[in-house]
């Protein structure tokens, strides 16, 4: 196994901890909601804008991840009907417009959010934490699907990956 396989399988284990632990979080929260609500008859604030964030950096990461796997929802009727060779070509532009997307959309929009509400000192409602850490996923799942993105390309391009 080559170098870049190690790193890309660790940090797919990384990624894959911390997402069962954001969700870990996620379902607590609701259940503490849930309980301080019918048991102790006291609702408390926090709790509904935690989990909103918790949700928030579980589907943005949960996105990286997927990319990672190549296991994001697609219609691959067109894709099935191609030639091997084609395959490959509309794999590597597949991966070129995931990669373009998560640089333009990601990594500069999100970065320009996070540096926004970070210069704005907007703090969330509640929890009274700036908003630009919470939006400060964006652009860093971005740029792991970029990372990801050109990992697969070269395997595409080397005949490593099958299409």
């Amino acid at each position: 196994m080559s170098k870049s396989e190690l790193v890309f399988n660790k940090v797919n284990r990384i990624l894959e901890w911390f997402l069962i632990l954001i969700f870990a979080l996620l379902v607590l929260d609701v259940l503490f909601q849930v309980f301080s609500r019918y048991i102790i008859g006291r609702s408390f604030t926090w709790t509904e804008e935690f989990a909103r964030f918790s949700l928030i950096w579980m589907t943005v990461l949960g996105a990286a991840y997927l990319n990672a796997k190549r296991e994001h929802l697609s219609m691959d009727f067109v894709y099935e009907k191609l030639s091997p060779a084609n395959k490959r070509k509309a794999s590597i532009l597949i991966e070129l417009f995931i990669f373009l997307f998560a640089f333009i959309v990601m990594v500069v929009g999100g970065g320009n959010l996070v540096y926004t509400t970070l210069h704005l000192e907007q703090l969330s409602g509640t929890l009274r934490i700036p908003l630009g850490y919470v939006y400060a996923i964006m652009p860093f799942s971005g740029l792991l699907i970029m990372i990801f993105s050109i990992y697969h390309i070269t395997r595409i391009y080397t005949n490593k990956i099958s299409n």
